[in-house]
């Protein structure tokens, strides 16, 4: 069964968060937390200290067995 990364931008001082935003499917679970792991740091890295600073900028992640998908045939 695949396993779909989703990550999720929030604004800690807005309190609100960004819609979340499909990454893309993996093998098992350990691939996608490497991949939400991954893909955090590179975010937060290309946002930049000062942006997350300023608006308190929080990147999170979820992996989730995608059944969906599996329904669709892909």
């Amino acid at each position: 069964m695949k396993v779909a990364l989703v990550m999720i931008m929030c604004s800690q001082i807005a309190g609100d968060c960004m819609k979340p935003h499909f990454i893309g499917h993996f093998n098992n679970l350990y691939d996608c937390l490497i991949g939400g792991y991954t893909e955090a740091i590179e975010k937060t890295e290309e946002i930049g200290k000062k942006e997350i600073i300023k608006h308190e900028i929080i990147v999170k992640f979820n992996c989730y067995y995608d059944t969906k998908t599996l329904e669709k045939g892909a």
